[in-house]
């Protein structure tokens, strides 16, 4: 593609086209950092108020039975399910993707330990998204029974390091700094040839790729909802667990959502029958309600109409940026094969950060992660090919006049 128009044209011929005006974007700005905080959709300013106003401020404490909010984490996991692969009555939407961790991580460990009581070893990636790493260090300490947790520097080495001591395989579907994917079905399946159980983090698979993680077999997963689902700013993540698994759940933050009648206010904690034995306490009622929002506009579409876009918008992108910006030291450290990336494109520059800086100056936002990456996320249900297109201009012209050697550009911010 060599113009313009041809984006254009694209653009008129998207069959995803009209689901962008259920966004609020602002004029004159490209987005490309759904991967890391998705744009509010229209509804959520109206749900809010509504919640606030009406459910909150009329309704008060009625709202619990009136609105309905007590089966909130359930009925908005069974709306998310089909995302990924889940059958009903398996996905709550509660907590956070820390905390869902820990709680899964914990219960994992415990069924792995009575179907073998040496497996104490979890196999993860070094390059895993932090808090996944944080998390199972800080359960290992708290354990302090001779757990380890085994990191390796390539996905290659993933077979290797899992053996007859692994009890886990703590995976994240696609790498948050490259956008590498792994084969799910492939990799659980190895996992469980080594007698070990499969956990996986969609962090950046959600919304973006497809998942089918009863297809693939998978024992646990946990994922957020404020990145390519569009729940909004720290909106609560979920938590997946397959039927036959979840009698075998032990909840280690057993607080009183999680149990099987919490209104009989009895000192012994009992647990839920099914997936709710994994929610813990009092839930974030509006932002569950935000979360709602975003998922009735993927029920507007097909995760394969999603995927489709978002290969054709991230193939689009790298073609441009390795013809167009050639003469430049951009390293692709994406995928090229399909099979094998998630929804983004990931380009390392030596001075990543401060290009970035000036891209979000001349208002294309991505991001930039350590070491050295800019970092680009293409959401299909509102990102067009002529922003795409607008994109790479905007980043030749940064790099061919070096505008990122501004010193503004090199200061760092809390957030990067």
């Amino acid at each position: 593609m060599n113009h313009r128009d041809n984006a254009a044209a694209l653009d008129r011929d998207d069959p995803l086209g009209p689901l962008r005006e259920q966004f609020a974007l602002n004029d004159g700005v490209i987005y490309l950092d759904g991967n890391s905080l998705g744009v509010p959709p229209k509804a959520a300013a109206s749900r809010a108020a509504a919640i606030i106003a009406g459910e909150w401020g009329d309704g008060l404490i009625r709202s619990w039975n009136t609105a309905g909010w007590f089966a909130w984490p359930k009925r908005l996991g069974n709306k998310l399910a089909p995302l990924i692969g889940a059958a009903e009555d398996e996905v709550v939407v509660t907590d956070t993707i820390s905390i869902n961790l820990f709680k899964v991580l914990s219960a994992a460990l415990r069924v792995a330990n009575e179907r073998d009581p040496k497996r104490r070893v979890i196999v993860s990636e070094r390059s895993n998204f932090p808090t996944d790493l944080y998390i199972a260090q800080g359960l290992i300490e708290q354990l302090d029974r001779g757990y380890e947790l085994r990191l390796v520097d390539h996905a290659s080495e993933l077979t290797g390091a899992i053996d007859e001591n692994t009890a886990l395989g703590m995976i994240t579907h696609v790498n948050y700094r490259t956008g590498a994917m792994h084969d799910m079905a492939a990799l659980t399946r190895i996992i469980h040839e080594k007698g070990a159980l499969a956990v996986w983090d969609l962090a950046h698979s959600a919304g973006a790729v497809p998942v089918d993680l009863n297809g693939a077999n998978a024992d646990y997963a946990v994922g957020c909802t404020y990145k390519y689902l569009n729940g909004g700013p720290g909106s609560p993540a979920f938590i997946w667990v397959p039927k036959h698994l979840q009698g075998a759940f032990s909840q280690p933050l057993s607080g009183w959502w999680g149990h099987k009648k919490p209104f009989d206010m009895v000192p012994e904690y009992r647990p839920d029958d099914g997936i709710g034995r994994f929610l813990c306490g009092t839930q974030p009622i509006i932002s569950m309600g935000l979360v709602e929002c975003g998922l009735d506009v993927f029920g507007q579409t097909s995760v394969a109409a999603l995927r489709r876009k978002s290969l054709a918008l991230s193939d689009l992108f790298i073609d441009l940026v390795e013809t167009r910006c050639r003469e430049f030291p951009l390293q692709l450290v994406t995928p090229r094969a399909h099979t094998e990336r998630g929804s983004q494109a990931s380009f390392e520059h030596p001075h990543g950060y401060e290009v970035m800086q000036a891209l979000i100056a001349r208002n294309v936002i991505g991001d930039y992660r350590e070491p050295r990456i800019l970092r680009f996320g293409f959401t299909p249900l509102y990102t067009r090919y002529v922003d795409v297109w607008d994109a790479v201009e905007i980043l030749r012209d940064v790099l061919e006049t070096e505008a990122w050697r501004a010193p503004e550009y090199a200061e760092r911010g809390a957030v990067t």
